[in-house]
Formats: C-alpha cells, sequence, structure tokens
C-alpha cells in the first residue's frame, strides 16, 4: 500500500506539468490580451506594461520562469486586481468555495439519503413515485436554469431571498458562513444534482439489502423495526453510498463556476470566469492548477479509501 501511495503521489509531477504546459499554451495563443478593454491603450502603454510584467519576453522563456516561481510557491500577480498575490486571492476565494461546497454537501446527503431510504421502505407506492419523480427532476434541470427559476420566484414576486450576495462579514457564523437567506438559493442550486444522484444510488442499495435472507431473518426474530432498519440494513446499505460520497464532493468544490457566477458569490470558480474573461494571466494558471490539484488529491484519497475498505483490493 505504501508503494502505491508513494507512485501515486509521484505521479502528480508529470500530470501538473503537463496541465501547466497546455494551459500556458493555450491561454497566450487565444486572441486578445490583458491590456485589451473597451477603451484602446496607446502602443506604448502597452510595451511599457508588458516590460513591466515580462510578457515581452519569449513564451518558453516565460513559462520557464512560471515555472520556476511556482516551485517555490509564487504563482505570479493578478494583472486585473492592483497586482495582489495570486496565491492570497486563491486562498481568499477557497475558504467560500469551500464553505459553499460544503453546504451542499450536507444537503444533498441529509436529503438524498433520507428520499432514498423512504423510497425503499415504501416501494411502488406514492411517496417511492414521489421520490422518484423528485430525483428525475433534480438530475434534469441544470443549475443555472433552476437558479434562475428560483431567483424570479423567491426574489422577485414573493420578495422572501436576496437575489444575490454572499456576505461573510454578517453571517450566521462571522467570517465563515453568510446569511442563511443568502445561502439557501445557491445551496439548492449546488445540490440537487447530487441530491437526486444520491436519493437513487440510496434506493438501489436499500432495495438490494432488504431482500438478504439475514434481513428476513432478523424480522422473523422479531426484532423491532428500528432495529431492522438501522442494524441490519442501512449500515449495509451505505458501504456503496459512502464510495461515491468523494466524487461528489469534488464535483461540488470544482463544479461551482456557475452558481457562484449567477449568485455573484466570490469564490474560486467566480474567479476562474473573471480571469479567463479579463486575460488574466497569472489567475487563469492559478485557478487550474489549484483544481486540477484538487482534483488529484481528491482522486487518491477516494482510490486509497477503496483499498482500505475493500480487502479485496491490492495495489502492488
Amino acid at each position: 500500500m505504501s508503494n502505491y501511495i508513494a507512485r501515486r503521489i509521484l505521479w502528480l509531477i508529470p500530470v501538473m506539468f503537463f496541465i501547466s504546459l497546455v494551459t500556458f499554451v493555450l491561454m497566450h495563443n487565444v486572441e486578445g490580451g490583458p491590456w485589451d478593454s473597451e477603451r484602446k491603450l496607446p502602443d506604448h502603454v502597452i510595451e511599457n506594461l508588458n516590460r513591466k510584467y515580462g510578457l515581452d519576453k519569449p513564451l518558453w522563456r516565460q513559462y520557464v520562469d512560471f515555472v520556476a516561481n511556482a516551485l517555490q510557491g509564487d504563482l505570479g500577480i493578478s494583472f486585473q486586481r492592483q497586482d495582489k498575490p495570486v496565491t492570497d486571492i486563491l486562498l481568499g476565494g477557497l475558504k467560500v468555495t469551500g464553505m459553499l461546497g460544503l453546504m451542499a454537501l450536507g444537503m444533498a446527503s441529509v436529503v438524498g439519503i433520507s428520499l432514498g431510504i423512504m423510497a425503499a421502505l415504501n416501494k411502488n407506492g406514492p411517496i417511492d413515485y414521489l421520490s422518484v419523480l423528485l430525483a428525475t427532476i433534480g438530475s434534469s434541470i441544470p443549475s443555472f436554469v433552476l437558479g434562475i427559476f428560483l431567483i424570479y420566484f423567491l426574489s422577485v414576486e414573493w420578495h422572501i431571498l436576496p437575489t444575490y450576495g454572499w456576505n461573510l462579514r454578517n453571517g450566521f457564523i462571522p467570517g465563515w458562513v453568510p446569511p442563511l437567506k443568502q445561502a439557501v438559493m445557491p445551496v439548492i442550486c449546488l445540490a440537487a444534482l447530487p441530491t437526486a444522484f444520491l436519493a437513487r444510488v440510496t434506493r438501489a442499495s436499500m432495495l438490494e439489502v432488504l431482500r438478504q435472507d439475514y434481513v428476513r431473518t432478523a424480522r422473523a426474530k422479531g426484532l423491532p423495526s428500528l432495529t431492522v432498519l438501522y442494524r441490519h440494513s442501512f449500515r449495509n446499505a451505505l458501504i456503496p453510498i459512502l464510495t461515491i460520497l468523494g466524487p461528489i464532493a469534488v464535483n461540488l468544490v470544482t463544479g461551482a463556476f456557475i452558481v457562484e457566477q449567477l449568485f455573484s458569490i466570490p469564490g474560486n470558480g467566480r474567479l476562474f470566469i473573471q480571469s479567463i474573461n479579463g486575460r488574466d494571466y497569472g489567475l487563469i494558471m492559478g485557478t487550474t492548477l489549484f483544481y486540477a490539484f484538487f482534483i488529484a488529491i481528491a482522486n487518491l484519497a477516494v482510490d486509497i479509501t477503496y483499498a482500505l475498505v475493500d480487502p479485496r483490493i491490492r495495489y502492488r
């Protein structure tokens, strides 16, 4: 196991190098530049800016300088944010994106697993059909469509919730969790798809467990229904659910681009979109490498968890 973990960690080096190279080349070959705006700058001003930020050097030299600085923990500066270090910007957005993903994961886990259990216990009944209907709706509607739908009714028509915002200073837990009214709609939008997925997986897993002989034996012995449900059914049905929670958590953090942009949430997803629109080279490279590293580490953690949970898996 230790050899496998060491090999996987070493594989991160060429993976990150390849991703940085491809991103760097594509970024510099896209039409436009960081100084393009509605008001065109004089040529001598653009030359001075390029000289100041090293953009007048050959492309290979710029990439070598970037890699050399990145290895020392310096991802450069943001052109569009008053030369602020990219690392500081990413750390600020990480707290917002992480908290949004954590809240969505909590909602998806509670609602999705509960719906799946109720559907399995009431197979082919009204609750089962309602659960399947909600899961189908949740998996069919894109997050931006659901977001617009919620904004129209809850904000514009009924004035129940604010349209946008993520004010951590006046939050439910100041500095970490925004006011609940601001969090409701983005969390629902982000959690809709994983909730539907968890409900389907939980229903299928519970139905499989409920058919097992040991569950029928437990019922025949006269054990209370709650004991049979929790001790003999739910705990065994939980294994496939736990294995998919890791990938779901990764998708929630890396898939928050549209939700953050729609509700003006200052997370890393919104930063990434803004950096592309503004040709902010330093921020584009920083956010891309951040998400690539996060996905690689999450996949490594999931693979290790598989090996620890299932002893039949052997890594040599």
